[in-house]
């Protein structure tokens, strides 16, 4: 089976949160707030897995983390509104050109899963609005643990009731792969360099995934599908 980080790796998150951003906020620059808001990301998960606080859906650290931000560094006082069409922009990243088509070749032969640190219901409606032909929408709220946690990664597995080697991996994020074949998945790590929009991306593919590709549909066609 082959599960997929979403964020980044089958969706565009910069172009979708920053192009909702634009619309709600128009007097702020779009793209710099998106990237800033999706530095917050890390550290509040990380709050969540070292049990300085309980757990907590991404769409609810989502919205914190944007309202502070706003405050802080803006001056703003959003309201609740505002901040609802923003976190919203989660549930409706566009895929990546090569995504939709990619999974629906990969989903011929293999089982294809989302495993993501968002929630089900975002991910489900991400699905919805961009064409992922999901086999299993493997979100955090399942397991109350985030990624890199072993509990998603070995959750997944037992679930699915394969043996973890049995999983490929696949994401854009060197953390997430490394963390992947410390509990025994295989890995693939996929290029997005406009991941970030116009901030450069460092690549840092390591040698020990089993693949490096550019796209999904590459990932298929040495997939044989």
């Amino acid at each position: 089976m082959i599960a997929f980080d979403t964020f980044g790796t089958v969706a565009d998150w910069h172009t979708g949160v920053s192009r909702v951003l634009a619309q709600i906020f128009p007097e702020i620059d779009a793209s710099a707030l998106a990237r800033s808001w999706r530095r917050t990301y890390a550290p509040a998960l990380a709050e969540v897995e070292q049990g300085s606080r309980d757990w907590t859906l991404l769409d609810d650290l989502h919205r914190e983390s944007l309202d502070r931000l706003l405050r802080e560094e803006h001056g703003i006082r959003a309201g609740a509104d505002q901040l609802d069409a923003a976190v919203h922009a989660w549930h409706v990243l566009p895929a990546w050109p090569d995504s939709p088509e990619g999974l629906r070749r990969l989903k011929e032969r293999y089982t294809i899963c989302a495993l993501s640190n968002g929630n089900v219901a975002l991910l489900t409606e991400m699905a919805k609005s961009a064409g992922l032909p999901w086999d299993f929408i493997g979100g955090s709220d399942l397991w109350r643990h985030y990624k890199p946690s072993g509990e998603v990664y070995l959750g997944l597995a037992r679930l699915m009731r394969v043996d973890p080697g049995e999983v490929l991996m696949v994401a854009t994020h060197v953390t997430d792969l490394a963390a992947a074949r410390g509990f025994g998945l295989q890995t693939a790590y996929v290029e997005r360099p406009a991941e970030w929009g116009p901030e450069p991306k460092p690549e840092a593919h390591c040698p020990d995934d089993r693949f490096h590709v550019r796209g999904i549909d590459e990932l298929a066609t040495l997939l044989g599908c």
